[in-house]
């Protein structure tokens, strides 16, 4: 866009779902964000305001609004505690697009959505050389979530305390996979995501345990490139759009009844996004992303709505497990109740609930990247609840939500470990 006058052409297309704001407040109560900040310009009706304004210049500080805009974690809670049902996640990533369409993004944004999640064959050759070099300078922190940190890196990174990159990938563990179907058996497509691939390989191994044991078979490129949500939150359409030509391609022509991940958001991006966006490709790739999205399920609901998995008797000494509702699980696919069947599916498990389980984690994927304090500030919430519960385990339906759980919990030095509903699962199969 050339200047500010195009900018806000294209925002006061906008106004036809901002006029709705009623400025009720209901999203104040459960936005994570303002719950700790207290500022209003954190709330949605605030930055709904702000991109309302900017349509009509009366603000001419387009950094500013892009800094305010950046400064929520599209949680999706205020969207869904919205009573006139306005479409604030919509409004905030297109307001991103056009904020940044004209600022121009950042080089190395470019660079890693335009080009390294884009190929996977470069960010895999990528991590390939990563995961031996991070011993130099990471080091195990020696709590119970098998976290790693690096000081001499944290002008940098922050202070975080993360799961390492994976000695070896899934990708590299298991091949291009193309099952054949058992007799009058379901077949899925799996999608394990960036972290269910380079990082949490045990989740990915767990998914497919458990689909195995079901006689489920499977379909899994070897060489799939990011879902494209990353690229898309930070307001790079084409980025987004090159990650989804290649996966596209990647499950073309193929047969399956479902597609799933272990990884909520993107289940979330496959269901919502790739349709919408694809709109902006060919004929072709609009009706391939319509028809992937039609048979896009989250793993636990396939597992107990398609599959029947049932809660078991618990045993006497049973582990006490809480669990966390990942955000785009629960608020955009509407999934609640699944994941914790399916844990109840243990025998060796015992649910204890925690407080505000589906209050945000305070992860919001890039939002944890340049707000580490925000992040983490907000996480220390959830790790109070989940400490709270008493639970030795914590078990989530998203591998950035365990990401952040780890974080926080290992900077408590709490004694709780962190794990995926489908890896407690699976544990219980033979």
């Amino acid at each position: 866009m050339s200047n500010l006058h195009d900018l806000a052409q294209r925002l006061m297309a906008l106004d036809d779902d901002i006029v709705y704001c009623m400025k009720c407040g209901f999203c104040q109560g459960v936005c994570p964000i303002f719950g700790a900040s207290g500022m209003e310009a954190d709330v949605t009706r605030g930055k709904l305001a702000l991109i309302s304004n900017l349509a009509h210049e009366t603000i001419k500080d387009p950094e500013a609004v892009a800094d305010k805009l950046g400064r929520c974690l599209l949680c999706g809670s205020c969207q869904a505690a919205c009573p006139p049902g306005v479409k604030i996640m919509d409004v905030f990533l297109e307001a991103r697009e056009l904020v940044y369409g004209y600022l121009g993004l950042n080089p190395v944004k470019k660079m890693i959505f335009r080009i390294l999640l884009a190929k996977p064959s470069l960010f895999n050759f990528t991590v390939r050389l990563g995961a031996p070099a991070q011993k130099l300078v990471f080091r195990k922190t020696g709590e119970a979530q098998n976290t790693t940190c690096a000081p001499m890196l944290n002008f940098m990174l922050g202070d975080r305390h993360i799961r390492p990159l994976a000695a070896k990938t899934s990708h590299a563990e298991y091949g291009f996979v193309d099952e054949t179907r058992f007799a009058g058996g379901l077949k899925v497509a799996f999608f394990p995501g960036c972290m269910g691939d380079k990082m949490y390989t045990g989740v990915t191994g767990a998914c497919l345990k458990a689909l195995r044991h079901h006689k489920v078979a499977v379909y899994m490129p070897d060489k799939l490139a990011c879902c494209g949500l990353p690229a898309l939150s930070s307001g790079d359409v084409r980025g987004m759009l090159e990650e989804l030509k290649v996966n596209l391609k990647a499950f073309a022509g193929k047969d399956f009844d479902y597609i799933m991940s272990p990884c909520a958001s993107c289940t979330a991006c496959i269901k919502e996004h790739w349709p919408r966006y694809a709109e902006r490709l060919g004929a072709w790739e609009r009706k391939l992303a319509r028809d992937i999205a039609d048979k896009a399920m989250d793993i636990n609901a396939f597992l107990v709505d398609v599959l029947k998995v049932r809660a078991a008797s618990t045993n006497a000494n049973a582990l006490a497990v809480t669990y966390h509702d990942s955000c785009h699980l629960k608020k955009t696919l509407g999934v609640a109740s699944q994941p914790r069947e399916l844990i109840a599916a243990n025998p060796a498990c015992k649910l204890t609930e925690m407080a505000e389980a589906d209050r945000c984690c305070g992860c919001g994927g890039s939002f944890n990247l340049f707000h580490y304090d925000w992040s983490r500030k907000i996480g220390q919430r959830k790790r109070n609840n989940v400490v709270a519960s008493g639970a030795r385990v914590v078990a989530t339906a998203c591998p950035a939500c365990m990401m952040q759980l780890e974080d926080v919990l290992s900077h408590n030095h709490d004694p709780v470990e962190v794990k995926h509903t489908v890896e407690l699962y699976a544990e219980s199969l033979r």
